[in-house]
């Protein structure tokens, strides 16, 4: 199994712009007041990883996958355009057709060589996706970036990096589907809708909930929190042992529920200890909900906009410390259970009156959940991925992924980025509240299991 230090060498070819195969309407389109929210103007990468099919023998990837985006392209057009910004820093396409950047490549490396390496956070996003020297900014550069890396097994890497003001990860996989059906030649089950305007702030706009997730950052003296100079970038692996054993803290009522809730809490709790704060101290949580299929949103099947929205949950830091893991899972239920049409609208009419701002980092851990998402579902015609999903944590971010590891469990990967220090601390208070024997008998199995 490759080190993640192991180095191997990858031959790239001319990035090139990838266009529409057919014609495609000239013209502007808005997007929505939650799209265009500063902590959104970034470039969001993901990775997949497909085993060589003998179906597709004799097909490279990169020239069925290349066909496959310039025919879904016509259906989404807006995608191949570019951004412009207009006044109150309100981002608009205009749908030139320009196109989207490709790279084509060679790996000399097998994915049995890769090992573990494949998962986030995966330490050769450097050699899998090129960065285009001009391609990085968010206005006036294309929108996505795609590289198909063959590897020498008769396998292939596929990431993309996203400019996340166009669509979210759902978006994205549906994107990525029609592609992958364009790719077999199979019927398109989804065609994309716009409709931006289901996102957009009232008029007039009114603020109707305090949403703390936006508050301004206030001055705290506590270094843990602010030195990310030296950082260290892990993932830990929850298998059903892990999740059951968390499971076991709480009351018999609570124990239906959710994953995402339940690591959710454990993840806030140990990260909250781990950064050693003041007791009185205020530390958040903020979620990333979805809003399709919430009642009262009516969003409609297709839509790739960006559609969640980030409620978060508050406590003072002793307490959360102090208390048993059901006073977190409690406080996030509560978060959650504010996401709604008059929530999603309150955030939009924000965004316009505050001059769309970013989202609170200081002292909140911010967690969005991509098991769900169907990474494992777009097959280009190699079936579905071994990995497929985010490929790193950002800081104050972390995302959740799928994956079955080498003993055959299916679990949730979680990358999560800490200053050095406080992730040896945060590792002992994950040893101690996912194992079922004392610590100092258990620690280097957990270790093992969890960090990958």
């Amino acid at each position: 199994m490759m080190s993640s230090r192991t180095s191997f060498s990858v031959v790239h070819g001319e990035p090139e712009l990838v266009v529409p195969a057919g014609p495609t309407p000239r013209e502007l389109k808005n997007l929505s007041d939650i799209d265009d929210q500063e902590g959104l103007r970034f470039q969001h990468q993901v990775i997949m990883f497909y085993q060589k099919s003998h179906v597709m023998e004799g097909k490279h990837p990169a020239t069925v996958i290349k066909y496959g985006l310039a025919e879904a392209l016509v259906h989404y057009y807006p995608l191949a355009g570019r951004l412009r910004e207009w006044p109150n820093r309100k981002l608009t396409v205009d749908c030139s057709g320009e196109g989207i950047l490709f790279v084509e490549a060679e790996a000399h490396v097998s994915l049995k060589e890769l090992g573990n390496s494949i998962l986030p956070p995966c330490p050769h996003m450097k050699e899998l996706l090129l960065d285009v020297p001009g391609s990085q900014g968010i206005l006036g550069c294309p929108l996505l970036l795609f590289q198909v890396t063959r590897l020498t097994c008769g396998g292939f890497a596929f990431a993309a990096r996203m400019n996340h003001t166009i669509c979210d990860s759902l978006g994205l996989v549906q994107f990525l589907t029609m592609v992958g059906e364009i790719a077999r030649g199979v019927s398109i089950s989804q065609f994309p809708v716009w409709q931006r305007e289901l996102f957009n702030a009232r008029d007039p706009p009114r603020i109707t909930y305090a949403h703390h997730e936006y508050d301004e950052t206030k001055h705290c003296s506590n270094k843990d929190t602010m030195d990310f100079d030296q950082m260290a970038h892990e993932s830990f692996f929850f298998g059903p042992k892990e999740i059951a054993t968390l499971r076991s803290h709480l009351p018999q009522h609570l124990r239906k529920c959710s994953t995402f809730e339940i690591l959710s809490a454990c993840l806030w709790k140990c990260r909250t200890k781990a950064l050693g704060l003041e007791p009185n101290e205020i530390v958040g949580l903020s979620p990333f909900i979805t809003a399709r299929g919430k009642v009262g949103l009516h969003v409609p099947n297709g839509y790739y906009g960006n559609a969640f929205a980030f409620p978060m949950a508050l406590s003072k830091a002793g307490l959360l410390c102090q208390s048993p893991l059901e006073y977190a899972l409690g406080l996030i239920k509560k978060a959650k259970a504010q996401m709604g049409l008059e929530y999603v609208k309150s955030v939009a009419d924000l965004m316009v009156l505050k001059g769309r701002p970013k989202y609170k980092t200081k002292e909140n851990y911010l967690i969005g959940d991509t098991t769900h998402v169907g990474f494992y579902d777009v097959d280009f015609g190699w079936g579905s991925p071994i990995y497929g999903g985010p490929a790193g944590a950002i800081p104050f971010v972390s995302f959740y992924g799928r994956f079955r590891n080498n003993e055959g469990e299916d679990g949730v990967v979680v990358p999560i980025l800490l200053p050095h220090h406080v992730m040896k601390r945060f590792l002992f208070e994950l040893v101690k509240i996912t194992s079922e024997v004392p610590v100092g008998l258990s620690y280097n199995k957990i270790t093992n299991r969890s960090m990958l």
